[in-house]
C-alpha cells in the first residue's frame, strides 16, 4: 500500500496580475508589436487632433532650383550682326570677354553693380568650365550672359566643322550651367565674323552675331586711365563697348567710366535692354 504525503503548505496560485506581468499574453505582445511598428511609419497626433511629424521621419526640404537663364532673342529692326543699338536713346552696353582671373572678374561685376550698372558677358566656355559657379553669380546679379566659343581661338580662321564646335560646345555648358544657350553670341579673336561663322551661329540657335563699336583696349594693359579715356572718348548713345575679365586696369578704369557715364546721363544697360 502506497501512502500520499500531503505537504503543509501546498503551492498556492499567484496573486491576481502577477502573471500578467510575468508572462505577458501572447496576443497583447503581438498587439503591442504591431503598433510600435505602425508608430515608425506614420504621424502622431498633436493635443489638438492635428497631425504631428515624427522626428524620425521628418524630411529636410531641398533648396529651391535657380530659374533657368534668358534664351536668345531675335529683334526684327537689327541686322544679323550687331555693333550698336538705338542712337536715339541715353542708353550704352559694356560687354566683357568672360575669360581670366575669376578674382578679378569678381571685382569687375562688383564695381559695375555698385554703379548701378547692369553689363553682358560673354563667357568662353572652357573658362566656365574651371569656374561654373561664375555663371549664376553674373546671371544673380542681374547681367547678360552670352557665348563667346569654347576656346577662345581664331574662329574664323577654322573649317566649318571646328567652328560649329566652337560655338555648340560653349552653348551645351551654358545650358548645362544656366538652362539656356545664353542671350548672345560673339566669335572670338574677331570683331566682326565671316558669313560661315554668322551662319553657324544662326543654327545654333543664336539670331544675332554681338559685335560693338568702342573698343577699350583693355586687353593691352594701357592702364586705367588710358582705358578710361579710349571709352569716354568714344561712347555716345547705343554704344556696344568691348571690355575684358581678367585686366586690373579694368576694374580700376569702371569707377570713374560710370562717373562719367552718369555725369552725361547715359545709363549702361544689358544688351537685351539696349535693344528692347
Amino acid at each position: 500500500m502506497v501512502r500520499v504525503t500531503t505537504p503543509d503548505h501546498p503551492p498556492q496560485p499567484p496573486p491576481e496580475g502577477i502573471a500578467a506581468r510575468t508572462a505577458p499574453d501572447r496576443r497583447a505582445v503581438l498587439r503591442s508589436g504591431g503598433a510600435f511598428a505602425a508608430g515608425a511609419f506614420v504621424t502622431g497626433c498633436s493635443a489638438n487632433g492635428a497631425a504631428a511629424p515624427h522626428p524620425v521621419a521628418r524630411a529636410r526640404s531641398a533648396p529651391p532650383a535657380a530659374p533657368a537663364a534668358p534664351a536668345p532673342r531675335r529683334f526684327p529692326d537689327q541686322p544679323v550682326e550687331i555693333a550698336h543699338g538705338p542712337r536715339t536713346r541715353p542708353q550704352v552696353a559694356l560687354t566683357f570677354h568672360g575669360q581670366g582671373d575669376p578674382a578679378i572678374a569678381r571685382a569687375v561685376l562688383g564695381e559695375a553693380e555698385k554703379g548701378g550698372a547692369h553689363v553682358t558677358v560673354l563667357a568662353v566656355g572652357s573658362w566656365l568650365d574651371e569656374h561654373p559657379d561664375l555663371a549664376r553669380r553674373i546671371l544673380d546679379g542681374g547681367h547678360d550672359l552670352g557665348n563667346h566659343t569654347l576656346r577662345h581661338l581664331d574662329i574664323n580662321a577654322m573649317p566649318e566643322t571646328e567652328a560649329d564646335a566652337e560655338i555648340r560646345g560653349c552653348a551645351q555648358r551654358l545650358r548645362r550651367l544656366t538652362g539656356a544657350i545664353g542671350t548672345w553670341f560673339r566669335p572670338s579673336r574677331t570683331a566682326r565674323a565671316s558669313p560661315l561663322v554668322e551662319r553657324l551661329a544662326r543654327a545654333a540657335g543664336y539670331p544675332h552675331v554681338l559685335s560693338y563699336d568702342v573698343d577699350s583696349l583693355d586687353f593691352t594693359s594701357p592702364g586705367a586711365p588710358a582705358v578710361t579715356r579710349k571709352i569716354t572718348g568714344e561712347i555716345r548713345n547705343g554704344s556696344v563697348v568691348s571690355l575684358h575679365f581678367g585686366y586690373a586696369d579694368t576694374v580700376a578704369a569702371l569707377p570713374a567710366v560710370l562717373e562719367e557715364l552718369n555725369r552725361r546721363g547715359l545709363r549702361a544697360v544689358t544688351t537685351t535692354e539696349l535693344l528692347s
